[in-house]
Order: structure tokens, then C-alpha cells, then sequence
């Protein structure tokens, strides 16, 4: 009766139920007399009211009615109860006045709380020295607050001590920068001393509150503190486990303690994303790497699993640095408890993409080194949770999944992943699993940028579903139509799932027929008039058809339902619910029109890559095949100069015939300057030229080349000494490229003259045969 007393008091104060001055002079004085009940639940409950009530009341009735009965509560001569609702009405009331009245009026019973006889007390009061700093302000904390702190830190009781470390954190921004260094981070560091030698209880408060307390103070440490409380941290991450100088501790603790570090050891998985800001994410391989992984892999299920808690926290510190922790999250998506995979699940999605986006680290390398350890574990996972009894951790992890064409590759889902959606949906025994699977299978299946993969995925869900065997998987169609008609167009919809699903209204199995009277408003809104008219008049065959020869009673009743709703679906949508469908349907469509053009473009870079090797390897082998044959070639010439007796000859009249293939106009220096003069008058004659030597089918084709250019240029008569050497280099070369067997008959032919001519006969011979064909097409330019 006091308890529910106490509660429809609060209620009438804080539903302004009853006027204020009511409450004060009727209601309050019951509160106030409450307080000191003889049952500790009771004076607690009639407190909690008080204390609730202070916010509502005006400050004069506080001064009056609370405050002044207060300063005899907190005597010593009070019993402990009255001391402690002392204590936390003083903190609850401090800030409602202004900083001077805080000062004069409360601070001296705050004073003699904190120095109370009775540990309780002291520790109570502590924790309420925060109110009370934050209503005296930042000018008088230093000189008020911050001595009783100090002195409550060295307590002989260690929840005062604790009370005054929580204090001292909370309060860490309203002390200066002298202060801290000073005053705080000695006393801070003596209290974790002493607390990690001695006092295990409060050793797991201070862990808790490890992060927040290097934040509070990084500001003002020197890199020789900073480094102090990064190591006290790692010691702590491993309390229990290791000594101190990191051997193997094979030291049996009891069950109590034991316990007591793994809780230890969980604050500080819990702290872990804040120590990682703290000493920077750029040092963390050097600095935190080792007590990363040993909290991950800690034998404590607990430990683990509030790692995997705050494991995306972690990732999206260490941004690209992120393939540091590749295997740790392996680690984790393979733990034996389902626990920490159960954790991990919450924000799976966010980590497996800022895991691989910004995998690449100082090389490409790191990426393509996460998927194939990644796509194993995801799959174990999997598995795992499937063999469970913990269906609801399967049907988040199959959610979860539906990530995975942002994550890896769709060959990778293709093999790995998508039979196993089919098997679930088919075998699975529990039905929101199955949903599920059918749902990340349509995601799969959206965002496939295979053609050939994307038809034999439809293929397998029409054959093994629409037309599975079962009902059951008939029915599963049927889901997976309600999820794709949210996920596709209209259009693709209608082309690969809808005539399918309206087959089924000659399903033998009235289960079946009733999901599909139910599904008919929503497939006929995927059918788009006049293109889709065809469709339209399938769907009210098998309206008729259902109304005509339908047996079953209650597929008979849902079958009038649906023809009315079918009726009034154009009537009585509003325009603007059509409108924004219409717009959605357009964004769909554009998306898949994209992913088409995507997949057309990938694979004509991939071919153009294929032809370009090819190309590349067919210039190589010809190439080698152009060195071997020159080889060859010059060996040959080689050898027929050394057996004959006139070498001398054979290079000079090779050296003759290169000039006259160059593109320089000027004349190869010769022994007889009048012969030179000679071969060029009668290079300007062309039935001169025909006398001294036959010309072949090379010069032929060559010297009608060159006259049909040298036609050309009639139009220009002028022509630059430019473009003429130039015309020659590359008509000659075209033709000793094209008709290599020439060269070759010619090349047979010197050296058979050479060994059966004279000298002088040969030479000149040479040169009246090239200088004619050089001299012929420079005559006919002009």
C-alpha cells in the first residue's frame, strides 16, 4: 500500500494533476513523513517520490518545506537512513539554486557528510559532490570540491575510493590543464596501482571506466604518461591470463576471482574502440595489434562476444588500415559460440563493406587475400547457425547476406552461396528462415550482372519452386513473387515471374490457390495498360475460372473478396500513392537498365583485353619469326661471299643497291665521277633504261605505283623535297615487305652475275638498274 501510495503521489504531481499549493500542503507532508519509515523499501520508495517531486516544486517551497528540516536529517545524531536521503537530497536540490546560495547553504553539509563516521555515507555523499560542483560552478570547484575528492581517493574504504575515481572521470572537463597534470593524473595513476595489486573489486569499476578517463586526460599528457596508461591497459586486457613478464600463467585462481577478471577483461573489449583513438589508429599494428587479437580470441565467451560488439566501431577507425583485422574478423565469424556471432550479426552488413572497400592497404594485394579466407567463414557461419536450435539468429544472418553482392564477387555468390538459399528455402523447416532465404535470394539475383547467370538462377526458382513437387514449395513461389514484385520493375516481373504464378491456379492443392486469390489485387498492379494487355486478360481467365468451377469454400469466399478489390483498385487509389509508385517502378527499371549496359560493357572490355593479347602475342611470335628468317638470310649471304673470289665486288654493288633504295636525293660517292653523270642521263631515258636491263614483276608493280602518284601530282606541280623522299621510303619498303621472294630471286641473281662478271660490268649494271627506277619517278614528278 506505501509503494503504490508513493506512486499515484508522483502521478498526481507530474500529470499537473492537482494545483501546486494543494500538493504542497497536502501531499508533500505526507512524502516528508514517509521518509523516515522504519522499512528501508519503503523510506526508499517515499524518497524516490521526493526526489522526483523537486523538479516540479518551486524553489521557495524547497527552501521551506525540504531544505530547512534537511540541516537536522544530517546530523550525526540521525540515523544512518536519514543521512544517506540527506545525501542525495542535497545533490538533487543543488541544481536548482544559484551558485552563491549553494555555497553558503548547502556547501557546510556537504562538507560534514563527506567526513561522516559511517563509509556508507561518505561514499553517498561522493557520489553527489558532481551535482553539486556543476551548482557551485568552474570558479569555485577548484577551491570547494576538488580537496574533498582528493581526500575521499585516499579513503581507507575502497567504495569511497571508487565513488571518488567515478567522480573525479565525471568531472574531468571542469578542471584546467594544471589541475590534471598536478592534482589528477598522480592521484589516478596511485589509485590504478593500488587497485591492480590489492583490490580486485574495484579494479573491474575502473576498467569500465578506463576509455573515458584517457580521454579526459590525453589532452594533458606528456608521451611519457601517455605511454604509462596505454601499457597499464594492455596489462589489464590480459589480467588472469598472462604474468607480467607475458609467460603462460598456469595458476589455478578461484572461481570468484576468475570471474571477477573476466569481467575485467570485458570492460576493456569494451573500451577497446576507445583505446584505439587514444593511441592513434595509425600506431595501432605497433601499439594494440597483439591485445587486439588476444581479446579476440580470449577464452572467455563473454569477452569475445563484446568485441564483436564494437567490432565495426573499430573499422571504421582504422579506415584504410582496415586489412590489419582481416583475420580477426575471420576469427570471429568462426567462433564456436553463436554467442559471438549472434553479436557480430548487428552490424555484420556495415563491416563486411568498410572491410572490403577500404581493404587494399599499401597494396592491391590485401583484398584479394581477405575474400578467399572471407567467403569460407561467412559460409561456416552459416551452416552453423543452420545446425543450431537458435533459428532467429539464422533468419538475421540470411538478412544480413542479402549484403554480400556489395561485398564479393557474383561468381563467388553464384557457387558459394546460392544453391545453399535454394536448399533452405526447400528443406528448411521453419518458415520465416525460409522467407528469408527466398528474400537474399532475390537480392542475389537482382544485383547479377550475368546474363547466363541470372537465366539459370529463374530457370532453378521456376522449376524447383513453381513447379516443385511439393506444395510446400509452390507456396514458397508464391513468397518469393511478394518480395520480387517489391524489389524488381514491373516489367521484369511480369516477364519472368507472373505467368508462372498465375499457373498455379490450377494447383491441385487448395493451400496453394488460397495465397494466390490472395496475391491477385497485388499482381494485377505490376500489369501496366495497353502494353501488358495480353497479361490482364490471363489474370481475369483465372479470376473466372476460380469463380467457375472452385469447390473449395473458402478460396471460393477470398476469390468475391478479391473481385471487389479488383474492381475499385483504380477507382479508389488516390493519384498521388499511383504517381510515387510509378516514379519508384522508373527508378527500378533504370537500375537494371543500367546493370544490363554495365554487363554489355564489361564484357566488351574484357574482350577487347582478350584480342588485344592475342594480338600482342601474335606481333611477338611474328617478330621472332622476322629475327630467325633475317638470321638466316644474312648467314646464307655470308657464306656465298666467302666462297666466292670477287667479295669485294658483292659489297660494293650491295652498297650501290641500298643507295638507291634511300630516301636521300643526293649520289652515292663512286670511284668515277663521269659514270655517275652517265647513269643519271640515262636514268632520263626510259627506253635507254629498258635496254641496259629487263625489268621484273617487283619493278613493274613498283613503277606503276609511282606513276599513278606521280599523276596525282599534277594537281600540285610544285611539290615540297620533303614529301618526295618520303614517298619513296615508304613504297620501297611496302614493296620489299610485300614480295620478300623477290628480293631474295634478285639477291641469287648478283650473286650469280658476281662470280661470272667482271667488276666494272657488274657496277654499272647495279646502278643503272636502281638509279633508272629512282631517277624514272623523280622525272615523272616533274
Amino acid at each position: 500500500m506505501q509503494l503504490a501510495a508513493a506512486g499515484s503521489f508522483l502521478t498526481l504531481l507530474q500529470d499537473d494533476i492537482v494545483l501546486i499549493q494543494t500538493h504542497t500542503h497536502s501531499i508533500l507532508q505526507i512524502v516528508l513523513l514517509n521518509l523516515d519509515h522504519r522499512d528501508t523499501v519503503v523510506s526508499n520508495a517515499w524518497l524516490e517520490t521526493l526526489l522526483s517531486a523537486i523538479d516540479a516544486l518551486p524553489k521557495e517551497t524547497i527552501r521551506q518545506e525540504i531544505l530547512s528540516p534537511l540541516v537536522s536529517k544530517a546530523q550525526l545524531s540521525q540515523s544512518l537512513q536519514a543521512r544517506l536521503a540527506s545525501c542525495r537530497i542535497l545533490g538533487k536540490v543543488a541544481c536548482k539554486f544559484e551558485s552563491p546560495i549553494v555555497k553558503k547553504d548547502l556547501l557546510p553539509l556537504v562538507r560534514s557528510l563527506c567526513q561522516d563516521v559511517e563509509y556508507e555515507v561518505r561514499s553517498c555523499m561522493c557520489r553527489q559532490l558532481e551535482n553539486i560542483a556543476r551548482g557551485i560552478g568552474l570558479d569555485h570547484t577548484k577551491a570547494a570540491v576538488l580537496p574533498e575528492l582528493v581526500e575521499l581517493a585516499r579513503d581507507e574504504g575502497s567504495t569511497v575510493r571508487l565513488a571518488a575515481f567515478d567522480t573525479i572521470i565525471n568531472l574531468l572537463e571542469m578542471f584546467d590543464s594544471d589541475d590534471r597534470t598536478r592534482v589528477i593524473f598522480p592521484l589516478v595513476k596511485t589509485f590504478c596501482e593500488k587497485c591492480f595489486k590489492a583490490d580486485e573489486a574495484v579494479l573491474a569499476s575502473l576498467s569500465f571506466q578506463y576509455g573515458k578517463l584517457c580521454h579526459g586526460l590525453s589532452a594533458s599528457f606528456t608521451e611519457e604518461q601517455h605511454l604509462w596508461f596505454l601499457e597499464f591497459y594492455k596489462k589489464l586486457c590480459v589480467l588472469g591470463l598472462q604474468h607480467e613478464n607475458g609467460h603462460s600463467d598456469n595458476q589455478v585462481y578461484p572461481l570468484e576471482l576468475e570471474s571477477k577478471y573476466a569481467l575485467v577483461r570485458r570492460n576493456c573489449a569494451y573500451n577497446f574502440p576507445a583505446m584505439v583513438l587514444f593511441a592513434d589508429p595509425n600506431h595501432f599494428l605497433t601499439e594494440l595489434y597483439p591485445t587486439f587479437s588476444s581479446l579476440c580470441n580470449d577464452p572467455e565467451i563473454t569477452v569475445r562476444r563484446t568485441m564483436a560488439e564494437g567490432f565495426h566501431e573499430i573499422v571504421k577507425l582504422l579506415g584504410p588500415n582496415v586489412h590489419f583485422i582481416h583475420k580477426e574478423l575471420v576469427v570471429l565469424l568462426q567462433d564456436d559460440s553463436l554467442e559471438v556471432l549472434d553479436a557480430l550479426l548487428s552490424h555484420l552488413q556495415e563491416t563486411l563493406e568498410l572491410a572490403t572497400s577500404r581493404g587494399e592497404g599499401p597494396g592491391p594485394e590485401s583484398k584479394q587475400l581477405i575474400v578467399p579466407e572471407l567467403v569460407p567463414a561467412l559460409a561456416a557461419a552459416e551452416q552453423k547457425a543452420a545446425l543450431s536450435l537458435r533459428w532467429r539468429v539464422h533468419e538475421r544472418l540470411l538478412q544480413r547476406y542479402a549484403c554480400l553482392p556489395r561485398v564479393v564477387s557474383a561468381d563467388q555468390i553464384y557457387f558459394r552461396f546460392l544453391q545453399r538459399m535454394f536448399a533452405i528455402v526447400t528443406t528448411n523447416n521453419v518458415l520465416p528462415v525460409q522467407r528469408e532465404a527466398a528474400r537474399t535470394l532475390c537480392m542475389f539475383l537482382r544485383y547479377n550482372r550475368k546474363q547466363e547467370q541470372r537465366q539459370e538462377i529463374i530457370g532453378k526458382v521456376l522449376q524447383e519452386l513453381a513447379q516443385g513437387r511439393s506444395y510446400w514449395n509452390r507456396l514458397r513461389y508464391l513468397d518469393l513473387c511478394e518480395i520480387a514484385m517489391e524489389l524488381f520493375s514491373k516489367a521484369y516481373f511480369c516477364k519472368h515471374f507472373l505467368i508462372q504464378a498465375l499457373e498455379l491456379v490450377n494447383d491441385p492443392v487448395a493451400n496453394v490457390r488460397y495465397k494466390l486469390c490472395h496475391m491477385l489485387p497485388q499482381l494485377r498492379s505490376t500489369i501496366r495498360l495497353p502494353a501488358d494487355k495480353h497479361l490482364l486478360q490471363q489474370l481475369e481467365f483465372c479470376v473466372r475460372k476460380l469463380l467457375c468451377r472452385e469447390k473449395d469454400k473458402d478460396v471460393v469466399a477470398t476469390v468475391r473478396k478479391t473481385v471487389l478489390e479488383l474492381d475499385k483498385m483504380d477507382i479508389t487509389e488516390p493519384y498521388h500513392k499511383r504517381h510515387e509508385r510509378d516514379l519508384l517502378d522508373q527508378k527500378k527499371e533504370k537500375e537494371e537498365t543500367l546493370l544490363l549496359e554495365m554487363e554489355q560493357l564489361e564484357r566488351q572490355q574484357s574482350e577487347a583485353k582478350l584480342t588485344s593479347e592475342k594480338h600482342t602475342e601474335k606481333k611477338r611470335r611474328d617478330s621472332k619469326t622476322g629475327l630467325s628468317g633475317t638470321k638466316g638470310l644474312s648467314g646464307s649471304t655470308s657464306g656465298a661471299t666467302l666462297s666466292t673470289s670477287s667479295g669485294k665486288e658483292l659489297r660494293k654493288a650491295k652498297l650501290a643497291r641500298s643507295r638507291s633504295l634511300s630516301s636521300h636525293p643526293t649520289t652515292p660517292k663512286m670511284a668515277n665521277p663521269d659514270k655517275t653523270l652517265k647513269v643519271k642521263d640515262s636514268g632520263s631515258c626510259p627506253g635507254k633504261g629498258k635496254n641496259l636491263l629487263p625489268m621484273n614483276a617487283d619493278e613493274a608493280l613498283r613503277s606503276h605505283h609511282f606513276s599513278v602518284a606521280a599523276a596525282s601530282s599534277v594537281l600540285s606541280p610544285t611539290p615540297s623535297a620533303s614529301s618526295m623522299p618520303v614517298l619513296i621510303r615508304s613504297n620501297t619498303t611496302n614493296t620489299l615487305v610485300d614480295h620478300p621472294h623477290q628480293h631474295q630471286h634478285r639477291s641469287s641473281t648478283l650473286d650469280h652475275r658476281s662470280t661470272n662478271g667482271s667488276k666494272d660490268t657488274q657496277s654499272r649494271k647495279l646502278s643503272i638498274q636502281r638509279k633508272s627506277n629512282s631517277f624514272g619517278m623523280q622525272s615523272g614528278r616533274e
